[in-house]
């Protein structure tokens, strides 16, 4: 958007709760699961430096590839959160609590000694919301108004990746992140107002409904690129360092074929301000941020694990402002503004840092139980919450309880608890984007998910 437009930003934070995209509604840190696979879920995510499998090492370090036998595993998952949101008109909750998630990935000798072939095809990442505000009519006997806050995204990523055992210390690989998103969201409200129609008795009063906000709801998809970076290295038997680069993965447009939009403020300080669009092409990018892990992986004793690992989360670079352009003309005080080719959602994300720990014991030679703690912090501030209700990515503190049987033949099994605490972040009375109450967006998960493996 041009300087000129920038009159738009109290009227655009107000007519939007914005931005929410998700769809398959699994998150923890930001919109990102804190691990990939039954293991590194009941390690709390901290596989950097101790990867155990084909899903934990392509997505969190390629390089665990190069230490892996041959073999394959399929990781199916149900995830359960629940979500609850003030809009400024009284709590409500979200429709539609579960979710499936699945994974699958390999590994494989390629190419000579000591270097392998592996990846997988994950469900990695999204959010999602449904709600259905009721609001008193202002008018005596019309109708309730009502607002309607929808938000999807779902991200899938396939991981093609190449590792290589460099020498007895040192192994380093490669990924591929090849990815694709589908995302819609809608944030309207629709309110009754006198009306007439013809009848052949001549004109009938009645309640007319109207509807304004944004209003993109039809599903897009976009497809993308980027690429991780990984090492792990074993100081000796007891201590191995791990280290992972992720890219951003750069996605294609986001497209939408929508109706006209209206975000024109009806009353209040900024009455006849805001954006409207005509019915046709919208588009916005939006890119997966980059991300940098350190891992340290400690075995006190043959039998027993310790791993701790470091994150960084660049979601600043990609939700900070999203923006979409279309056939957008501002207005100010009723007034036309020239010159408005995009409109920003000010979602405001913060960098994450994330903190997690997790611990392995081999009971026996069949028996293998494990718990992690993950940490991450919010990205979304209290006095931005009004502008994120429909993606309330809001949850920090997470245990997680898991366990492997080695079930012969090369077969084994494994299962994941992961229970993340319930977070309410309130926002100041008056940036609701509708009714006086102050803004609120509550979230707590919980998933369970079992593993099935196989060393060919």
């Amino acid at each position: 958007m041009k300087k000129n437009s920038g009159i738009l930003s109290f009227a655009v934070a107000a007519a939007l709760a914005a931005a929410g995209f998700s769809g398959s509604a699994f998150a923890t840190n930001g919109y990102q699961l804190i691990g990939i696979g039954q293991y590194a879920i009941g390690m709390g995510g901290a596989v950097v430096a101790a990867p155990d499998d084909p899903l934990s090492a392509a997505i969190s370090n390629p390089a665990g590839l190069a230490l892996l036998k041959p073999q394959a595993a399929f990781s199916a998952e149900i995830f359960n959160p629940t979500r609850k949101t003030n809009m400024g008109a009284g709590e409500i909750g979200s429709h539609t609590n579960i979710y499936g998630v699945p994974a699958i990935g390999w590994v494989a000798p390629a190419f000579g000694d000591g270097i392998v072939f592996g990846g997988g095809v994950y469900g990695t990442s999204g959010l999602g919301v449904n709600y259905l505000q009721q609001i008193p009519s202002q008018i005596p006997g019309y109708p309730s108004s009502y607002a309607q806050a929808f938000s999807s995204i779902n991200f899938m990523q396939m991981a093609p990746s190449i590792a290589m055992k460099v020498d007895h210390h040192l192994a380093v690989g490669a990924t591929l992140n090849i990815a694709a998103e589908q995302a819609s969201f809608q944030q309207t409200m629709t309110e009754y107002a006198p009306g007439t129609i013809q009848t052949a008795n001549g004109p009938q009063s009645m309640a007319v409904p109207l509807t304004g906000g944004l209003n993109l709801s039809s599903p897009s998809w976009a497809y993308g690129v980027g690429f991780t970076l990984g090492a792990l290295y074993k100081v000796n038997d007891m201590v191995t360092l791990g280290f992972t680069y992720k890219s951003p993965i750069w996605f294609t447009p986001l497209t939408w074929q929508a109706g006209a939009q209206n975000l024109v403020q009806q009353s209040g300080p900024a009455a006849g301000s805001g954006a409207a669009g005509a019915a046709g092409q919208y588009s916005g990018h939006l890119n997966y941020p980059q991300q940098i892990a350190l891992g340290l992986a400690i075995r006190p004793t043959q039998q027993w694990l310790i791993s701790v690992e470091g994150q960084w989360i660049n979601w600043a670079s990609t939700l900070n402002n999203f923006k979409i352009y279309g056939p957008w003309e501002a207005y100010y005080q009723n007034q036309p503004v020239k010159g408005m080719s995009d409109m920003a959602l000010p979602t405001h994300w913060k960098n994450q840092w994330v903190a997690s720990i997790g611990t392995q014991y081999d009971v026996n030679h069949w028996l293998q139980v494990r718990m992690g703690y993950n940490y991450g912090s919010n990205p979304i501030q209290a006095n931005n919450i009004g502008n994120n209700l429909i993606f309330p990515a809001v949850v920090e503190n997470a245990i997680t309880f898991g366990s492997t049987q080695k079930l012969g033949m090369g077969w084994k099994l494994t299962e994941a608890y992961m229970h993340e605490f319930a977070n309410t972040v309130t926002g100041a009375a008056g940036t609701a984007p509708f009714g006086p109450m102050a803004p609120s967006a509550t979230l707590a998960e919980n998933s369970f998910g079992v593993q099935v493996g196989y060393d060919f």
